[in-house]
């Protein structure tokens, strides 16, 4: 690793965190598509019933469709960065992991989707809020009210920072381009095939599982880089004590800090599938309202330049130290 290592990633960061303000997600040809559609076929193809064993033939079979999914595109980046790419000029390997992490980011997304509900809930317009609740969450939303709609966006908000913002950052940092579609990768199917139904629970447990593993320390960072915009013990303390009861560790932790941080309560009943989960409460404070759709989004904003201020600090610290030690 160069003594210039951490100045690059924050550069490379920040590049694709304005490239993704300005651009926001891509329209058309987006890779993640294509990859949910080919996922998609591969699932209806590999996911059927066996012979004595059905559940561990899902097993089997979804084992073999995640390796199949996850695995070649971020071998050959890995094989093809140390062959070729670290050859390259500098500026053109900025440039090419600027658009590795851009296509990883979701930050405008998660803007855009956070504010479909938001503008109706804000005139009053519940039936259009309600639609687009759905796009955001796997929970029954027909009947939901606004407070019950503010409360799923804003848990959406603050989990989803953490997936497509936080861990996409924090996996560039750690491990390149090639980390970064591991987890991007990961992540989807986990978002495709990690529910706890009848068809999916053994066949997508590879995928929920691999996602819990390389989301663990990330979540830990957003749950630092939400705990620093308030309130920061008290919200280590809830991210520990409420997030570690949550259903999802790694979301548990980051909304209960979020939640903390912005002063609010998460948590409560919500309908998947038919069935009544009653979720533990997360933060502290007043029960949230559609007014904390906008602030998630801004703890989630801030959280993202944080991290890269962070990491460019860390790099100038050790050019320093390094160009100290050249002197002694």
């Amino acid at each position: 690793m160069s003594d210039t290592y951490f100045v690059y990633c924050a550069c490379v960061l920040l590049f694709a965190l304005l490239l993704d303000r300005v651009v926001g997600e891509v329209k058309c040809y987006h890779p993640l598509v294509g990859f949910g559609r080919v996922a998609n076929r591969l699932e209806r193809w590999l996911n059927i019933s066996t012979g004595g064993n059905p559940k561990r033939g899902s097993y089997t079979r979804g084992a073999l469709a995640w390796g199949l999914m996850v695995l070649p595109v971020p071998l050959v980046s890995y094989f093809a960065n140390g062959v070729w790419v670290l050859q390259w000029p500098t500026l053109l390997r900025l440039g090419l992991d600027v658009l590795v992490v851009y296509f990883a980011l979701g930050l405008q997304s998660l803007k855009l989707h956070g504010l479909q509900v938001y503008k109706p809930l804000n005139r009053g317009d519940l039936d259009s809020a309600r639609h687009f609740t759905g796009y955001l969450v796997s929970r029954e939303t027909s009947k939901l009210s606004a407070q019950d709609m503010s409360r799923a966006t804003v848990e959406s908000m603050l989990e989803n920072g953490h997936d497509a913002v936080i861990a996409t950052l924090f996996w560039f940092v750690v491990g390149g381009a090639p980390a970064v579609i591991l987890h991007r990768l990961v992540n989807t199917l986990d978002a495709m095939w990690g529910y706890k139904n009848t068809r999916l629970h053994a066949f997508g447990w590879l995928a929920a599982r691999s996602d819990d593993v390389l989301g663990f320390l990330p979540a830990k960072v957003c749950t630092l880089l939400y705990a620093c915009q308030g309130g920061f013990f008290k919200a280590i303390k809830n991210a520990f004590r409420q997030g570690g009861i949550y259903k999802s560790h790694n979301g548990g932790w980051v909304m209960a800090a979020g939640a903390t941080s912005m002063k609010i309560k998460l948590g409560g009943p919500a309908v998947y599938h038919g069935e009544l989960v009653l979720s533990p409460a997360l933060g502290c404070g007043r029960w949230v309202s559609y007014e904390d759709i906008p602030r998630s989004l801004l703890w989630v904003q801030r959280a993202s330049f944080l991290f890269v201020g962070v990491v460019f600090l860390g790099g100038i610290i050790t050019l320093c130290f390094s160009r100290f030690l050249d002197g002694v």
